[in-house]
């Protein structure tokens, strides 16, 4: 007869802290994100000393970058962090730093889709920045090499909408009448990788405005946005047409934002 299996209750117990106990020795033991390097044939591991001879602005900058904690999945290859996202660099070493050696993830994003997967899908939406047929790159916007990749946040807003405003120039200003969402960033309204929204909005029509822009209404059913009446204006849909608030990033010649 085999001998059965007692599950008793100091069993369950003990054997449930021996269990957490090894959970949290191994998630305190890999303190750095753990990656599989990018596979480039043919090539080996040479390290970060041999990509300074050439990069040396890049990689001495790359110690405060939130890219920095980035590993291999084989500790013995050492914390080479440039061939984590870029692949082994031997080859490209050896030729002198020729082009298709490498991967160069400032024009092609695919290296970032390895852990940044959903940003994949939100380019895949109706309304999206065109990373996806090569137009742009993730490089475009983001530094991976120096302190944080996405830029702005807390008191650095500015950064962040300096970011957009290289591009779309006319929504940058100076304006005499500021929209003051501006001051909050472009992302409050705007979904930076992809929206299935026109103009990669965060949320459609009058919904969008009314985050921000709080409606009241009195006894008789009136709605009121920003002190006036608004029942048939909202009915029209978005704020930003028919003559309404169409400068909806700044006007130089109405404060109700207005060309």
């Amino acid at each position: 007869m085999k001998p059965k299996l007692r599950l008793t209750k100091n069993t369950l117990i003990f054997g449930g802290a021996a269990i957490w106990g090894l959970i949290l020795f191994g998630c305190m033991a890999v303190s750095r994100t753990v990656l599989v390097v990018p596979h480039i044939p043919g090539a080996t591991i040479v390290g970060d000393k041999a990509c300074k001879e050439c990069h040396a602005e890049q990689v001495d900058k790359f110690a405060n970058a939130s890219h920095a904690k980035l590993a291999f999945a084989d500790p013995k290859l050492g914390t080479t962090g440039c061939e984590a996202c870029h692949g082994a660099g031997s080859i490209h070493a050896k030729n002198g730093g020729s082009k298709g050696t490498i991967i160069n993830s400032k024009k092609v994003s695919e290296a970032c889709f390895e852990c940044h997967i959903e940003k994949r899908g939100e380019f895949s939406l109706t309304n999206s920045h065109q990373v996806l047929n090569g137009k742009m790159s993730c490089g475009d916007c983001h530094d991976p090499h120096e302190g944080r990749a996405i830029r702005g946040g807390g008191a650095a807003i500015e950064a962040a909408n300096e970011t957009c405003t290289k591009c779309h120039t006319a929504q940058k200003g100076p304006f005499i009448f500021a929209h003051n969402a501006m001051k909050e960033g472009c992302v409050t309204c705007h979904s930076p990788h992809g929206s299935i929204n026109s103009k990669m909005l965060v949320a459609r029509d009058a919904n969008l405005c009314l985050r921000c822009h709080v409606q009241t209404t009195d006894r008789n059913g009136t709605i009121f946005v920003g002190g006036e009446d608004h029942r048939t204006r909202l009915q029209n849909g978005t704020c930003w047409i028919a003559g309404c608030h169409e400068a909806v990033h700044g006007s130089n010649a109405s404060k109700a934002l207005r060309y």
